[in-house]
């Protein structure tokens, strides 16, 4: 297996896993309405959050924001002629 190739699968792994953390994050640790989600006692009139999502917080996904730099640079290297 040629060497850029190895870095062109691992560069698109790294954006592929990154992609996929922030997604899981925003899907199931964030709060998508006002009320829990296992709370189903209290009814809310809208599915808008109130405030901020911490699913959506940059501090909150700085793991998957960092795979897909490191990802990202490892596609451009790999297409560089050297």
């Amino acid at each position: 297996m040629d060497v850029r190739l190895a870095v062109i699968i691992a560069g698109a792994l790294l954006v592929f896993a990154g992609v996929l953390l922030m997604a899981y994050k925003a899907i199931w640790q964030g709060r998508l309405s006002g009320a829990s989600r296992r709370d189903s006692i209290v009814e809310s009139t809208t599915l808008e959050p109130r405030g901020r999502s911490a699913a959506f917080d940059p501090k909150a996904n700085w793991l998957g924001i960092a795979l897909i730099a490191l990802g990202t640079s490892l596609l451009l290297v790999a297409t560089v002629d050297s």
